[in-house]
């Protein structure tokens, strides 16, 4: 598996890590409908999140968050639609990103909570 694999997997289970210390409930990982795929798909009080969860062992080319395009963001909506439509869920839904910043055996985590939406990304057209 090439290093850049390596730092991505462990970075998402870092993220996963992270997200049950703060007392969310695991429903999914790596959950993906055709060519898209959801990193992590969390719940806590009423609410489904589903996590981006960017890598980087370096910041020469800027915040790992950056590089959530509009069409990263667009595919994660309708990700969710199409879960929520699968598995009968009612709760309201959240989009976040976490950040990981790996240097040898140290980490940085960041968690941007309501990172986009679906409202915002279609007001921005």
């Amino acid at each position: 598996m090439a290093e850049h694999n390596n730092t991505g997997k462990m970075g998402e289970i870092l993220a996963r890590e992270y997200l049950e210390s703060k007392g969310f409930a695991i429903l999914e990982t790596n959950w993906h409908r055709g060519k898209y795929e959801v990193d992590i798909i969390a719940y806590m009080e009423g609410l489904i999140v589903f996590v981006e969860v960017k890598t980087r062992s370096r910041q020469d080319y800027g915040e790992p968050e950056e590089f959530v395009t509009l069409d990263k963001q667009r595919a994660y909506i309708r990700l969710a639609d199409k879960y929520v439509i699968d598995h009968q869920r009612q709760e309201e839904v959240r989009f976040d990103i976490i950040s990981v910043e790996i240097e040898g055996l140290d980490y940085h985590i960041t968690h941007l909570e309501n990172a986009f939406s679906a409202v915002g990304l279609y007001l921005r057209r």
